[in-house]
């Protein structure tokens, strides 16, 4: 469900569906308008926000172009609070049982905390998008660090789901800590923290819509490193604001990637590892060549919709087979 809450928020933001509904009411939203008279209330206050004053009134949207974005982000958001009770219900009702260990339970209160704390950051990061424009060239989106926050706290929420759903499932692999395999487990540990590093840079390159800044590889337009990189200032804001800066970090992250998942993965030919951690290890090299594809197509095509996801979804994917490897070079428990 973490999963497909990733991959609709990227739809929605791909889509410019996220600034629809502009307040957060955690009862009274539970429903959409039910008839046109609501409809056209709710269209009344979508036009009192900067999005369609500066943007979608231009392109004439009719009742139902906005009827399109807003059912996008509805979908969202109750996505995320049927979530909340998928965990939170079941959760509550094995506490009172007594089936909860009393190592689990600190883990419980702190997936509690970062779903309560996931939804909140939702709306923070809206709040960002409905708020009028500073500058008169500024086009009304979110914040790219409130995206990259909210985008970065739900890896981690899935993250820790699915270690625990794997600690579960999976026994633990006698393996023996030699100095190689304790060399190993650090570099595993430094590909997901890398993946995860490269997934947060693709926030701001959403969130900047910086995919449609240079639609070329290897290189940027005819240059390796663009002349329009350090336009900001202060100088340190390009790194975060400049979409050039951002695609350039983004793009160069993951094609280190990709390269030091390779040279991981030529490590770790030779070296005893139990047969499900091996499969992690080959999966890892050949999910990251499918992602950097997928990357590399959505900037050739102009960054469309349906390859745009698919390459969010792809970094879940490779974090996730990241996740499964480290989980997989545990140590047994004393």
């Amino acid at each position: 469900m973490c999963f497909g809450a990733v991959i609709l928020g990227g739809v929605t933001r791909l889509t410019e569906s996220g600034l629809s509904m502009v307040d957060w009411r955690l009862l009274k939203d539970m429903k959409p308008p039910q008839n046109l008279k609501e409809w056209e209330e709710e269209f009344e206050k979508y036009k009192q926000f900067p999005e369609y004053k500066y943007v979608n009134a231009q392109h004439e949207m009719t009742l139902s172009d906005f009827k399109f974005i807003f059912y996008m982000e509805y979908g969202h958001r109750m996505w995320g609070r049927l979530i909340g009770m998928a965990f939170l219900l079941p959760g509550a009702y094995f506490l009172k049982k007594g089936w909860i260990s009393k190592g689990m339970k600190p883990r419980m209160i702190a997936l509690t905390a970062l779903l309560g704390f996931q939804g909140f950051l939702g709306w923070y990061m809206v709040k960002s998008g409905l708020e009028e424009k500073q500058k008169e060239t500024d086009i009304p989106r979110v914040s790219q660090y409130r995206l990259a926050s909210h985008l970065g706290s739900a890896f981690i929420l899935y993250t820790l789901f699915l270690w625990s759903g794997l600690t579960h499932i999976l026994p633990y692999n006698k393996i023996e800590f030699t100095k190689e395999m304790r060399r190993i487990k650090g570099m595993a540990h430094g590909m997901k923290a890398l993946i995860f590093i490269t997934a947060i840079s693709g926030a701001f390159v959403a969130g900047l819509d910086a995919g449609l800044t240079y639609n070329s590889w290897p290189k940027m337009a005819d240059r390796w490193i663009p002349t329009d990189m350090w336009t900001i200032d202060p100088k340190w804001k390009n790194i975060f604001e400049n979409p050039t800066f951002v695609q350039f970090n983004h793009r160069h992250l993951a094609e280190s990637t990709v390269l030091l998942i390779a040279g991981f993965w030529w490590m770790c030919r030779k070296a005893p590892l139990p047969p499900r951690a091996r499969m992690a290890v080959n999966a890892l090299l050949a999910m990251s060549i499918i992602q950097v594809s997928l990357g590399i197509t959505t900037l050739l095509t102009y960054v469309p919709t349906p390859v745009a996801a698919t390459h969010q979804s792809g970094s879940l994917v490779l974090l996730s087979i990241a996740v499964w490897l480290t989980h997989e070079l545990r140590r047994l428990p004393k």
